[in-house]
């Protein structure tokens, strides 16, 4: 009877792990989550469940599936499925022993939805007994973790400064004439044939002209005299400075002529070695490197010529090619060329063809109203219609309104013309505002190194990414909403504290960061202030504090309740 008695006792036992999986059941204090409050970083949600099965949970021939799942308003996000089996299971999964027990971990990650800032995460755990199909067990499915905290969220690529194509516009342009008066070998005397060739010629044009014109004064007049680095160091020297003295003889003349009484910069050089190594450099002489040796070895002039005069045959080369061209005086005047004034500029807009690309661009700086640059943008691209500038010009103030959209149109037609490193930037600014992926926005911002307002787009991206100590890295000293961001969320809520009180005009997202970085540092005095301040500001904030987890701790506190009403 006893044996009987047993037997049956084995039976029910049995029936008990093969009806539905009722004698598994789960209790919370065997799971646990990593974080314990989930967090959005990088557009992800990742977390890391572990659970522990008592021994004599899971029978020899049973499967247990677990599955993660995210639900939210309207939703969910399923995880990828965790299975577990029995000792008398055939298959791969994890094996967990019938009289011991055991334990798991599976590490999830879940794309983040907006709707997930208020959510759960839960485990659905199912068994399979002996194949009899999947049965839910008792208590799943299982609640392990509140929320999300999505503050990664609040960077915004419309608080970002979209890069200007700027003008090259420049009041006043130096122009450089240079001419040279050649000598014959230890003589001084400027022969007219030398005065006749077309660069010296040219140069007497040039002052004559710059006397006459209105929009040119000359900045500044120069001689430098030179002998060739052969002969006595005391001869060459004689003969540098009469070179000098001679060649100022004749510009002073010309000046005259054209009624000018600037005066002239002169200075002598008695043995031209620079110049004898550049020219010997870019010259084809045989042992021009053994002789470019002998420079560099000796400091003495009067040791160098010997020892290149050694060189018997590359010095006749020398006095042939290099030498004559270093007996020689070199002329220069500099020319200030000097532009329409900006009331000249604005009084030719209305025939913007009598102005230069850059002269209509400068115009658009002359006002602080957008609808005047915009008129002047688009008189721009009427007149020069193949210039990328005033297109990517226009899509900033659409930017700067918040129209996207037409910014976005501004940039694509600018693109179409040059892929300059601005374009690529603000068209990287529209990827992220428009939540592209990385590798659409990496695609222009690959482009943009050097940009006005790089590092700013990079420390977005970064901040997209989930790299946030890369993002604190490329947003440097800014004092911005963006900044701070980075700061709070690489955790370094001293310098975010800082960072937001600097900021040159504080919005509703400025305030809300406050109260973010007071929340994290357990300060409610910031956390009530800047809850205000960023409600005053824009009342949406109330309710977006209301479902934030980061706030979760002051639901109850009676004037974090009387602000998010």
């Amino acid at each position: 009877m006893k044996r009987i008695l047993t037997l049956s006792a084995v039976c029910l036992l049995a029936m008990a792990f093969s009806s539905c999986g009722s004698k598994l059941s789960l209790d919370k204090e065997h799971f646990s989550v990593d974080p314990q409050i989930l967090t959005e970083v990088g557009g992800k949600v990742d977390a890391t469940v572990k659970g522990t099965f008592p021994e004599k949970s899971i029978p020899a021939k049973t499967v247990v599936k677990i599955t993660p799942y995210i639900q939210y308003e309207g939703g969910q996000a399923v995880g990828n499925v965790y299975t577990l089996q029995g000792e008398k299971v055939t298959g791969n999964n994890q094996v967990i022993a019938y009289k011991q027990g055991g334990s798991f971990t599976t590490s999830q990650s879940f794309d983040y939805v907006p709707a997930m800032s208020r959510s759960e995460l839960y485990i659905k755990v199912e068994t399979n007994n002996n194949g009899k199909g999947w049965v839910e067990v008792a208590g799943s499915p299982l609640k392990l973790a509140d929320g999300v905290i999505s503050t990664e969220e609040l960077a915004t690529a419309e608080d970002a400064t979209p890069a200007l194509a700027a003008d090259k516009f420049q009041r006043i342009i130096q122009e450089v004439t240079e001419a040279n008066i050649m000598f014959l070998i230890q003589r001084a005397e400027v022969r007219n044939t030398e005065l006749k060739t077309d660069d010296v010629k040219a140069l007497a044009n040039a002052l004559a002209f710059a006397a006459k014109a209105e929009d040119r004064e000359i900045a500044n007049v120069s001689i430098s005299s030179y002998a060739s680095p052969d002969g006595p160091t005391t001869l060459n020297e004689k003969l540098a400075s009469q070179r000098e003295k001679n060649t100022e003889t004749y510009l002073k003349k010309e000046l005259k002529k054209s009624k000018l009484d600037n005066a002239i910069e002169s200075e002598f050089t008695a043995e031209d070695w620079e110049g004898f190594k550049q020219l010997l450099t870019a010259s084809n002489i045989q042992d021009k490197d053994l002789i470019l040796r002998v420079l560099s070895m000796y400091s003495d002039p009067e040791k160098r010529e010997a020892e290149i005069k050694n060189l018997s045959s590359a010095y006749k080369a020398l006095a042939e090619d290099i030498l004559p061209k270093l007996r020689r005086s070199k002329m220069a005047i500099t020319v200030d060329v000097i532009g329409k004034s900006d009331d000249e500029i604005k009084a030719l807009l209305g025939t913007p063809n009598q102005l230069s690309i850059d002269e209509i661009l400068y115009a658009a700086t002359l006002t602080n109203n957008a609808a005047e640059k915009e008129d002047i943008y688009k008189k721009a691209i009427a007149t020069y219609p193949n210039d990328y500038r005033a297109y990517n010009n226009l899509g900033n103030l659409a930017y700067a309104k918040g129209d996207i959209k037409t910014a976005k149109g501004w940039y694509e037609k600018a693109y179409q013309k040059e892929q300059s490193k601005e374009v690529c930037l603000n068209l990287a600014l529209i990827a992220m505002a428009e939540d592209a992926d990385n590798n659409t926005v990496e695609s222009y911002l690959n482009k943009a190194a050097g940009a006005e307002g790089y590092n700013e787009a990079a420390g977005l991206l970064n901040i997209k990414k989930g790299n946030y100590a890369a993002a604190v890295k490329s947003f440097g000293d800014a004092k911005t909403n963006n900044a701070a961001l980075a700061q709070i969320l690489a955790k370094d809520y001293n310098k975010a504290k800082a960072t937001l009180a600097a900021v040159s005009e504080p919005n509703a997202d400025t305030y809300y960061l406050q109260a973010i970085n007071g929340a994290r540092t357990n300060n409610k005095a910031e956390v009530i202030d800047g809850l205000k301040k960023a409600v005053k500001a824009d009342p949406s904030y109330a309710k977006k504090a209301a479902s934030d987890i980061e706030f979760a701790k002051y639901v109850t506190d009676s004037e974090f309740a009387s602000i998010i009403g």
